[in-house]
């Protein structure tokens, strides 16, 4: 059985994750927990490159989509294909922290709570927001939304 995707269902759908883990992000860190402001901008910028795939094909389960955008790239306007090439670069910058927000380093014996410090959340939350802008510069270009 094949999966049918609506592609503005789907980009609606996704631009709806993204706002609320971007809202959870900054709720995140204004208090100081900087795994979760870390973790939801990891979210973010996954779903915001998720929302530009969906426009093309159903997106994966992966958490760096970042491979994903490779052929949509090449179908996009030209205008359009630097902010595409960006948005992927910033969704394959994001992708470990899944993993280390989640469960750290265990190598090092450090939890997801211990290795993130104030810097780190600034820097992947500017990092989340760029996601977005890209995600609707990229989206508008493509009348998606």
């Amino acid at each position: 059985m094949a999966i049918r995707l609506d592609p503005r269902s789907e980009v609606g759908y996704r631009v709806r994750l993204i706002e609320r883990y971007l809202e959870d992000a900054e709720d995140a860190y204004r208090p100081g927990d900087l795994r979760g402001a870390v973790a939801s901008s990891q979210l973010a910028a996954e779903n915001a490159t998720k929302a530009v795939v969906a426009v093309y094909r159903v997106p994966s389960w992966t958490h760096d989509p970042s491979h994903e955008l490779g052929e949509p790239v090449d179908w996009m306007p030209q205008a359009l294909r630097p902010s595409a090439e960006e948005l992927a670069e910033v969704a394959e910058l994001l992708a470990p922290e899944r993993g280390r927000a989640t469960y750290g380093e265990p190598a090092r014996g450090l939890t997801p709570w211990e290795i993130y410090g104030r810097e780190d959340a600034e820097e992947a939350l500017e990092h989340a927001r760029r996601a977005l802008e890209l995600m609707m510069i990229i989206l508008r270009g493509l009348e998606a939304i």
